[in-house]
């Protein structure tokens, strides 16, 4: 038999299917996620959560305007859950109206109030210190802090990617809460003047650096070391990550600057219990354990094991600032960064 869609019946039919198409369906087993994470950090995470539950996660990666998108889509967006890194694109997530609180008992009893949104609309899942790398064979110093930094005997000898990048303005967000604008303007003037080159690349590319002889020390998050340990697809990361040590700033006094990964419900979320299930999964103990192995990272719940990598960086002494106070200076902070003329590298 052959559907005729010519006639007047066919244009209603070929409406109500256009409109089908054009509505986002809410499926019982779906649920629609977008992300700034690299698919292969989560997949195995979803996966889990799919053999657990029998639901399908249906994943749209980007690495920038999420936001934009999820809010030109309006009610009509599929989006169910929003996974990002870094407190100022969560923040960001909110500010934008595409995200909605959640009051979840399950889910606030594994991430501490430190790690979320006091109105629910964004969780930390992961932690990973902003740490220092340092040559091991140029650097004795086991120790060091984030002020000295800016002391001159680093002069020509740290090097950085830029300080806009959203890892870098939330560790100088965390200054300015710790110390004030005045102060992180002058510390950061004298972190640009011990600049060895000007900022680039990625946190990765500051290990190159370093491993390159281009400089002694260099900002960078702890996940990525251990990414680098165990990178088969590029074995010279491999020999990157070997000539660096970890120092872990500030571990004597405040504490070390920590960011998050974390996840938010979206607005018009269409599968919204599927979203809410999946949120309870990713918050759970089995969900942090796999984060912990897979990607190198410290789970925001209290006893869940680290990885031996990870371990092998030395006790992680969190800085306790709750992230929601770091992310109202962001935009001071960026200020900041440009006052100053950070990515124009250090002075001639």
């Amino acid at each position: 038999m052959t559907n005729n869609l010519s006639g007047p019946a066919g244009r209603i039919l070929a409406g109500i299917l256009l409109a089908a198409v054009a509505t986002p369906a809410v499926a019982a087993g779906v649920v629609n996620v977008y992300t700034y994470r690299q698919p292969e950090l989560i997949q195995p995470l979803l996966d889990a959560f799919t053999k657990e539950t029998g639901i399908e996660t249906r994943v749209i990666f980007a690495d920038r305007g999420l936001e934009e998108r999820i809010r030109a889509e309006g009610r009509n967006s599929p989006a169910d859950v929003l996974l990002t890194v870094d407190i100022n694109r969560l923040a960001a997530a909110k500010e934008a109206g595409v995200t909605q609180p959640l009051k979840d008992e399950a889910i606030e009893a594994n991430v501490p109030a430190e790690y979320r949104d006091p109105d629910g609309e964004w969780f930390g899942l992961t932690r990973r210190g902003r740490v220092v790398y340092a040559s091991k064979e140029r650097v004795p110093e086991n120790a060091i802090t984030y002020e000295e930094l800016a002391d001159p005997k680093w002069k020509g000898r740290i090097c950085t990617r830029s300080g806009q990048h959203v890892y870098n303005i939330a560790l100088f967000s965390s200054m300015i809460a710790h110390h004030g604008a005045d102060y992180t303007k002058n510390w950061l003037t004298g972190l640009k003047d011990n600049l060895a080159v000007k900022p680039a690349g990625s946190d990765r590319d500051q290990a190159k650096a370093i491993y390159a002889g281009q400089c002694d020390i260099a900002l960078g998050n702890t996940y990525y070391v251990g990414l680098m340990m165990t990178n088969d697809k590029e074995p010279e990361q491999k020999e990157w990550a070997a000539a660096i040590k970890v120092i872990m700033p500030n571990a004597n006094d405040r504490g070390t600057h920590v960011n998050i990964s974390g996840m938010s419900l979206a607005k018009y979320a269409p599968n919204r219990d599927n979203a809410v299930k999946l949120m309870e999964f990713l918050a759970s103990d089995e969900a942090q354990r796999i984060y912990a192995e897979t990607n190198q990272e410290y789970p925001v719940e209290k006893g869940i094991p680290i990885s031996d990598i990870v371990a092998s960086f030395g006790d992680l002494k969190a800085d306790s600032l709750p992230l929601a106070a770091i992310a109202d200076h962001r935009q001071e902070a960026s200020e900041l960064v440009d006052d100053v003329g950070y990515d124009d590298g250090p002075s001639s």
